[in-house]
This record gives structure tokens, C-alpha cells and sequence, in this order.
């Protein structure tokens, strides 16, 4: 079973990383760049800070930016290190394979960190705002496609980046119930 799913997740970054064109290698290099998503992160710190009150409001950042440093330490510091998977971009079975626009980073790739920290701030802020502001949800769509460049890239294997989402998912959900407890907050 467990050579079945490892068959099937390099088919399927094989696949995806196959499906390239000039056009489309700088869009994806393009998601995949952190920095360039800071005019996001300012109008979503924006969005919270018009939507709460103050106190509420740095509750919710600080519970927000944990969850993130959470996210990235589970991937980059805990599971990465410890499952010692081979991107695969430094793989010697892939790397002939592959189509790599954008060189490949660090040596290991299970659990994507671009997908851990995209889906957590995604899912977080869809927590809190599903209500007020359902349209929050685009965030969702916009991690998957930041965590679909990596794949796109040869940086990680399907299987990283659902790894990568599963962790983001937790720690989202767990600081959204933290901040969420009505004794925590009196603003509520």
C-alpha cells in the first residue's frame, strides 16, 4: 500500500512538473517568491485591524503570526530534518526528469513549508472572517496555487505539499480556537 502511494505521488509530480511552457515558468516562479507577497500580507493585516477592535485585533495578529512561525518551524526545523526526503530536484531518479526554471533549494522537501505557511494563513483568516467576509476564501485558492508551483517547479512532491497543508491546517485551526474562546476574549 505504502509503495502504491509513493508510485503514485512521483507519477503525479512527474506529471504536474510535465505540464510546462515558457509562458507559465515566470508566473510560477513567481508564486513561488515570498517577499512578493507582502502588499497581500499589509491589505489582510489591514482587513483584520479595520474588522476588530484593538485588543482584538493584536490577539488575533500575534495568534496569527504564531500559528505561521509554528507552521514553518513544524516543516523546516521538525519534519523535514527528521523524514530526510530528498526533493525532487536533488533526487538522482528525477532530477534527469525534470523541468527546473528556477534552480531547487534546500535538500530536503517533506513537508513543504510554501504550503504549510500559505494553507495556515489561508485557513486561519477563512476562520475568522467566514461569516463577516466569506470572500476571504479566495485565500484558499491562492495557497493551493502558490503550493501547485512548487510542484510545478520540481521543489516538492505532491505528497511534500499535502504534508506542508495538513501541518498549516492544524496550527490554523488551533490558534483560531484559541482566539475564538469567549473567556479569552471579552470583545467577542
Amino acid at each position: 500500500m505504502l509503495d502504491q502511494l509513493i508510485a503514485a505521488d512521483h507519477h503525479l509530480t512527474l506529471w504536474i512538473n510535465s505540464i510546462h511552457s515558457s509562458w507559465a515558468d515566470p508566473i510560477m516562479i513567481f508564486l513561488s517568491e515570498r517577499w512578493v507577497w507582502l502588499p497581500l500580507y499589509g491589505f489582510l493585516v489591514f482587513l483584520m485591524f479595520k474588522s476588530f477592535p484593538i485588543r482584538a485585533f493584536l490577539i488575533r495578529l500575534f495568534a496569527l503570526g504564531a500559528a505561521v512561525a509554528l507552521s514553518d518551524q513544524t516543516t523546516s526545523a521538525l519534519l523535514k530534518p527528521n523524514f530526510n526526503r530528498l526533493r525532487p530536484c536533488h533526487d538522482p531518479d528525477f532530477q534527469s526528469l525534470l523541468h527546473l526554471p528556477s534552480g531547487c533549494g534546500g535538500m530536503f522537501g517533506f513537508a513543504s513549508s510554501h504550503a504549510a505557511n500559505a494553507f495556515c494563513l489561508a485557513f486561519f483568516l477563512y476562520f475568522l472572517f467566514k461569516k463577516s467576509k466569506p470572500w476571504v476564501g479566495f485565500l484558499l485558492v491562492w495557497a493551493f496555487f502558490v503550493s501547485y508551483s512548487r510542484v510545478y517547479l520540481g521543489a516538492h512532491f505532491v505528497g511534500d505539499i499535502i504534508g506542508g497543508s495538513i501541518v498549516g491546517l492544524f496550527w490554523a485551526y488551533f490558534f483560531w480556537k484559541i482566539v475564538s474562546h469567549r473567556k479569552l476574549l471579552l470583545d467577542s
